[in-house]
């Protein structure tokens, strides 16, 4: 049995994070209502993007939020709901009568997760955004990317999911321990510029205590130490290297043939001149020539995979981090013992009529 197993959590259709955390709390087992836009509800049906893995484990029931009678069934399955999540801009769910006061009055119990980039307070809660704009505002984005160039975002990693759904994953999942216990469900407030915020904890530290510049590159865990970058090599491809402590920096000197006690490590003025030199090294070889090389020593020196390779990689295969149905996808994570991490399979749709049946 999964660890969710018997929780009934309503998922109001969106893009990114919500989508993402609905997947994750029925891969963890929950019983999960996928509420999409039906065809009669005066907008396009939600984009199948990513809905081929981003969608698995819960079933779809086709509504319509401003009819009377479906937002009356939708009522009937939160007074039968643990938790709901939706990420509508602010007081889109109020004005379709469906806020928190509304829900609580149905279900008093009922834990009301809400994701937005800004947050439901604050003089920008208003304001359209995404990924790129949140994390900018945070302070993380200033972080990425090579000195003297614009920064970089980091796909929508983490602004829409490790700082957005995974903090409302955490926040709901809080919610319901503490209703368990009270009766009262809570409102989770997860905004993608709070929890990237949050995500950027050890860097503040560091940078109060004078341990980390803003310029980029030119610290300890950005690029700017040569032992911890990526290198191109002789067929285009790259490694990654992590070799933070002093003995595996040493494996690392060893693996690439240079003599121990000329490349000091902590020297940050020869910083520039030993990446260019392990630049011309990695160059000579090819990226998998070096992943043999340095395969069973703690140097820290892995290559970088495509998605693809990734898939096939030994040790991700050993572990079935990766499954396919209908697509390559990553398992559910993180594992528990004595349960299969093989992902649900999307049911078929439900009618509005068949999930208020479904749960009584």
């Amino acid at each position: 049995m999964k660890p969710l197993s018997g929780l009934r959590i309503l998922e109001f259709d969106g893009l990114g994070p919500v989508t993402f955390a609905g997947m994750m709390l029925a891969d963890l087992g929950a019983d999960v209502l996928r509420l999409s836009r039906s065809a009669d509800a005066g907008a396009p049906v939600f984009s199948e993007v990513g809905g081929a893995v981003l969608h698995r484990g819960r079933a779809a029931v086709g509504v319509n939020l401003k009819d009377p009678d479906d937002r009356a069934g939708v009522l009937d399955l939160i007074g039968a709901a643990d938790a709901l999540i939706e990420g509508f801009r602010p007081g889109v769910m109020e004005r379709l009568g469906l806020g928190p006061d509304v829900c609580a009055g149905r279900n008093a119990r009922l834990v009301y997760g809400r994701i937005t980039g800004w947050g439901q307070t604050g003089p920008m809660a208003s304001q359209v955004g995404h990924d790129i704009n949140y994390i900018a505002l945070s302070g993380a984005l200033h972080a990425l990317g090579e000195p003297d160039r614009p920064p970089r975002a980091p796909l929508n990693l983490l602004g829409d999911y490790g700082g957005g759904a995974m903090m409302l994953v955490a926040g709901v999942l809080a919610a319901l321990l503490a209703a368990k216990t009270t009766g009262k469900g809570r409102i989770v407030d997860a905004a993608m510029t709070d929890g990237s915020a949050l995500l950027m904890s050890l860097f503040q530290a560091l940078g109060a205590r004078g341990l980390w510049s803003e310029a980029r590159g030119a610290n300890l865990l950005d690029g700017g130490a040569p032992f911890y970058r990526c290198y191109g090599c002789k067929d285009g491809r790259f490694v990654a290297v992590g070799a933070l402590e002093p003995q595996f920096y040493a494996a690392l000197i060893a693996g690439l043939g240079l003599e121990p006690g000329t490349a000091p490590q902590f020297d940050l003025a020869r910083w520039p001149a030993l990446h260019a030199r392990f630049e011309a090294v990695f160059a000579t070889r090819e990226r998998d020539d070096w992943a043999a090389r340095f395969e069973g020593t703690d140097a820290c020196v892995t290559p970088v995979l495509t998605m693809a390779e990734a898939a096939r990689h030994p040790h991700n295969a050993a572990r079935g981090t990766f499954v396919e149905q209908g697509v390559v996808q990553a398992a559910p994570a993180p594992r528990f013992a004595g349960t299969a991490a093989e992902p649900s399979q999307r049911p078929e749709p439900l009618s509005l009529a068949d999930a208020r049946s479904l749960w009584g």
